[in-house]
């Protein structure tokens, strides 16, 4: 599968990332090494997670995740041909608020380490920002990382467009490292907040996007149909609550319909939608099936007619 190389730095992936939330969770150690062994098979090779994944199930502590991606990445022997992203200062457990410190960061970054199996992180994300901690002391921690060769480069994920703004600046103003990546919650229903906030930025710092909820939660598969198909799935009561109303309603008819017209499928127009987005490199998506990743497949050669973009844009303005 062709590859892109994400701006400013030598990170070349396919244009899916996976979404590794779900190890741990929704799926256990054999199914996500499944999982993965069906991803890379087809050309992927970027995996994104996070050090607090999956602290909310019951009985987890955090890092389940990062624990399941070592141990499958030490079983290939295929370290050196995956991408590999984690996030660090979002809540755990027993710590509820985001933790941007210099001294939290060199010592979470040393247990995710531990966990993935590996001497280095190719992508290392402020997850959430607490903004008590100057930006400073966050950017000389991740200084310190990259000169000790545990961190390659740094992204963004969940900073508000001020503090965001403030890291970029200060990088430059004291030649520290700077974030190359922003990780914004973007897909076709939720557009508003990175459109008008992020977005150009993004374009002005030739920061890389990687969306993730880039389905909205599985909303923009196609499965939700009708109210009764909310009862199906544990997560479908939230879906609802959330997406189902006439802007979505009119999102997922006009998915239906593009993917008609392309004999494919809602979840892989809604992928290919992002794809073409300015900024975009590429979104952030989970399976727990092996049939889930061909919508992954299909949206890397997915192209639009003039009159389906903006069908899909008229659906889901705002």
């Amino acid at each position: 599968m062709e590859k892109i190389t994400l701006k400013n730095t030598a990170l070349e992936i396919a244009s899916i990332i996976f979404g590794g939330n779900v190890f741990g969770w929704t799926l256990d150690e054999k199914d996500s090494f499944a999982i993965l062994d069906a991803f890379v098979d087809r050309g992927f090779n970027a995996i994104d997670t996070a050090n607090q994944y999956s602290y909310w199930v019951p009985g987890n502590q955090g890092g389940e995740s990062e624990t399941i991606l070592g141990a499958w990445t030490k079983s290939r022997a295929n370290r050196d041909r995956v991408v590999l992203m984690t996030k660090v200062g979002g809540a755990f457990a027993g710590s509820p608020t985001p933790i941007t410190t210099r001294q939290h960061i060199v010592e979470q970054v040393e247990l995710s380490l531990k966990r993935l199996q590996t001497d280095y992180i190719d992508l290392y994300q402020t997850h959430f920002d607490q903004e008590e901690t100057p930006v400073e002391e966050t950017l000389r921690a991740y200084e310190e990382l990259v000169k000790a060769g545990k961190v390659r480069y740094i992204g963004a994920s969940n900073l508000t467009p001020d503090r965001l703004q403030e890291s970029l600046e200060t990088s430059r103003k004291l030649d520290l490292p700077t974030y190359r990546t922003l990780q914004p919650e973007y897909n076709l229903y939720s557009r508003e907040g990175f459109e008008k906030n992020y977005r150009d930025i993004a374009q002005a710092q030739e920061l890389s996007v990687i969306p993730y909820f880039s389905l909205a939660s599985g909303f923009l598969t196609g499965k939700y149909q009708s109210e009764d198909d909310f009862g199906k799935s544990a997560r479908g009561q939230g879906v609802k609550d959330q997406y189902w109303n006439e802007r979505g309603q009119k999102i997922v008819t006009a998915l239906q319909h593009v993917a008609a017209q392309h004999d494919s499928t809602p979840s892989a127009v809604a992928l290919a939608w992002l794809l073409q987005q300015p900024t975009v490199a590429a979104p952030i998506a989970s399976a727990t099936k092996e049939l889930h990743l061909q919508p992954f497949v299909d949206a890397v050669d997915l192209t639009f007619a003039k009159e389906e973009l903006i069908l899909l844009d008229e659906a889901s303005s705002y």
